[in-house]
């Protein structure tokens, strides 16, 4: 008997219990499909973080407080105020392994234009920020080294906020208020989008961090430095640098612990790269044990086939049939229903992927169908066909031709 034969069979053997053969399939049908779609919210979540994490800027290091003990007390990260403008020019200075440094400082406060306010997030920055951060002035211009040193009373608004303030209205040259001082905006910054899911950066006011400083926060002190390292290759290099230039800037005695954090972008790119292969792995895993009932089914459905098929069988090894053509025969049958499921189920699930955006729970989840994803619910789904359907196959081609054809 040849395979294309058997094949014909098989498929005639299906098609007359179609109900039946439909319900088996469904258990794969829904298993491959819930693999497919679950991976992809998982690898939609590291594609996006990616990018939000490049977004950033590349090569780039925060520099921030850190904590110190006092009184028996440790004060927590960032609980030391202790950055200081002379820390960052001293970086940009003596680290030849840093591009450019941008001293930070970060509110929030109520802005106001005409009859209209937003509240929104206010960021001193240094003349160097776009060029750290990557970022692109839509319209307008950033501001430069001198109006940083003036502590000039202009910004430039992140997309979000223009929106909120301006709708259609064009920004340049008009003036702001923030926290009822006075502010002209200059320019505006291109479109990013939310930060990996922390913040929407669009929603926010650049301004010289001196001005926010002096004019908004009244103090001397900086919230953290940006960092942006010569090369990918030299990040390492420059965190060292820094760090070790910050030791003897801060009088920290050998042995003692800094006063101050060094975290380097690419770091917290793979930790959180990290955190979502877990996550993709985890609903893989639990979107496969869907298939592993499917497989169950199939080999409920074909013992049962072959106690209903039983004289079939007799007659047929009585005309020459051998055990491995029962077995072949079968088995088949157990693969054409998981294969077929297969098949639907891919299409299924990408359905369902795409789909997921107009669920309420899921819209905010990013989705990516992934070629190895597909392959590998599909390759999956035909190993559980030929997994469970072999225990029934052998079952038939272990039958007595003698008792199977006196079996009514």
């Amino acid at each position: 008997m040849n395979i294309v034969r058997i094949i014909k069979i098989s498929l005639n053997a299906l098609a007359r219990n179609k109900m039946r053969t439909f319900l088996t399939a469904l258990g794969i049908i829904i298993g491959v499909g819930a693999v497919i779609s679950m991976t992809s919210i998982g690898q939609g979540a590291r594609a996006s973080i990616a990018e939000r994490f490049e977004s950033m800027g590349t090569n780039l290091l925060f520099v921030s407080s850190g904590s110190r003990r006092m009184g028996g007390v440790q004060t927590g990260a960032g609980g030391f105020i202790n950055l200081k403008e002379d820390d960052a020019t001293a970086i940009a200075t003596q680290c030849d392994a840093v591009r450019a440094v941008s001293p930070s400082v970060s509110a929030r406060a109520q802005v106001i234009y005409g009859n209209k306010n937003w509240n929104t997030s206010i960021q001193g920055a240094g003349a160097a920020y776009t060029e750290i951060r990557d970022w692109v002035v839509e319209e307008g211009a950033f501001f430069d080294e001198s109006q940083v040193k003036i502590a000039a009373k202009v910004c430039v608004l992140g997309q979000a906020t223009k929106q909120n303030l301006f709708e259609e209205e064009d920004p340049i040259g008009k003036i702001i208020r923030i926290k009822m001082i006075p502010f002209r905006v200059i320019g505006v910054l291109k479109l990013k989008g939310e930060s990996g899911g922390f913040f929407n950066q669009d929603d926010m006011i650049v301004a010289p961090y001196t001005t926010v400083q002096k004019r908004l926060m009244g103090v001397d002190y900086l919230s953290s430095i940006d960092v942006s390292a010569v090369s990918m290759a030299r990040s390492a290099e420059a965190k060292q640098q820094i760090e070790e230039l910050l030791r003897i800037r801060h009088n920290i005695a050998p042995g003692a612990a800094d006063d101050f954090s060094v975290r380097d972008m690419a770091e917290i790119a793979a930790s959180a790269q990290e955190s979502t292969q877990i996550m993709t792995i985890l609903l893989g895993s639990i979107a496969a044990i869907s298939l592993l009932v499917g497989g169950i089914g199939i080999m409920n459905i074909m013992l049962v086939s072959v106690t209903e098929r039983i004289r079939e069988i007799g007659i047929r090894m009585a005309v020459g049939a051998r055990e491995k053509d029962i077995l072949l025969q079968f088995l088949t049958e157990a693969i054409i229903l998981s294969v077929l499921g297969g098949i639907i189920g891919v299409g299924f699930g990408i359905g369902l992927a795409k789909m997921l955006k107009f669920i309420p729970i899921f819209s905010q989840f990013r989705t990516v169908v992934s070629v190895s994803s597909i392959v590998l619910a599909f390759v999956f789904a035909s190993s559980v066909g030929i997994f469970f359907g072999f225990y029934p196959a052998r079952k038939a081609s272990r039958l007595d031709p003698i008792e199977a054809l006196r079996y009514e």
